[in-house]
């Protein structure tokens, strides 16, 4: 299954004591990478939310929020000490009588110093199970909105790589024609240039040219790698480093089917096989 790294999930989880609020967002990177922040009152279950995630997710930037509130009833986690506010406001009397200048304090400037607020409780106990069963919620949430985006992806791609089978199978179905043109032109200029030619050995040149105007390898790899793409897409594992490399080898014969153009199509046709692998490739970027 085809899951993309690009997603949103939020849970919230209410019991008699606590509400607890789990939001989870990925975008894609090159590895797992998780941000965790959690209140420091739940800062002793981090390691496990973090083994978690790293179960369940293979790869991307994981931004994960907890958030909790008592409810009714119970004691507020919020406090005030006294003695840290005292110590403030004798610190600032002193510097402003040194100074010969006075100012009002403000209520909010002295908040806002450390230590002056805090939580009341270092831990919350007993609320282990809840964060826990409520944050694999969230990874399943997750989870889901991962695969639809990723089914979403998958046709993208897909729809493309018919497309590009489409312009492969063209190429091939002209290319005989393109080739007898070309032998026909440089026969006749050479028959311009002299009237006795040497016909075993002009021959020769002209098989030495087809030769090196040869695009069938090119082609079947292009179909190879089609075939290729399609069962990756299919398998049930993280694939996304697989495609990246799948679409380098689909540039790869791109180009070189480009740089063997001997006609205007062809030329035409190397671009628009190149427009849609760097499409798939920008599908591809999403993909875990």
């Amino acid at each position: 299954m085809v899951k993309s790294m690009t997603a949103f999930a939020r849970v919230a989880a209410k019991s008699d004591e606590l509400e607890i609020v789990w939001e989870l967002k990925t975008v894609n990177h090159r590895y797992l990478d998780i941000s965790m922040r959690m209140p420091e009152a739940l800062r002793q279950l981090e390691m496990k939310a973090r083994d978690s995630i790293q179960q369940q997710l293979g790869r991307g930037k994981v931004d994960a929020m907890c958030r909790y509130k008592l409810l009714s009833g119970q004691a507020s986690d919020f406090y005030l000490d006294n003695d840290k506010v005292s110590a403030v406001i004798a610190a600032c009397n002193e510097i402003e009588l040194q100074m010969g200048m006075g100012q009002a304090l403000n209520a909010i400037d002295i908040l806002k110093f450390p230590g002056v607020t805090g939580e009341k409780n270092n831990d919350l106990p007993g609320c282990e199970e809840q964060v826990l069963t409520s944050l694999a919620d969230c990874i399943d949430e997750l989870q889901k909105s991962r695969q639809a985006e990723g089914l979403r992806l998958k046709a993208l791609i897909a729809q493309r790589a018919q497309k590009l089978t489409e312009i492969v199978a063209d190429v091939r179905a002209r290319w005989p024609e393109v080739v007898a043109a070309v032998q026909a032109k440089l026969k006749q200029r050479v028959l311009e240039l002299t009237q006795s030619p040497d016909q075993e050995r002009l021959e020769q040149e002209l098989v030495m040219i087809a030769q090196k105007m040869d695009v069938d390898e090119e082609l079947d790899r292009l179909d190879s790698h089609v075939e290729e793409l399609m069962q990756t897409l299919g398998r049930n594992e993280p694939k996304g480093r697989r495609l990246d490399f799948l679409m380098q080898e689909f540039n790869r014969e791109a180009n070189t089917l480009g740089a063997k153009s001997a006609d205007l199509a062809t030329t035409q046709a190397a671009v628009e096989l190149k427009v849609l692998i760097e499409q798939m490739r920008e599908q591809v970027q999403n993909i875990e």
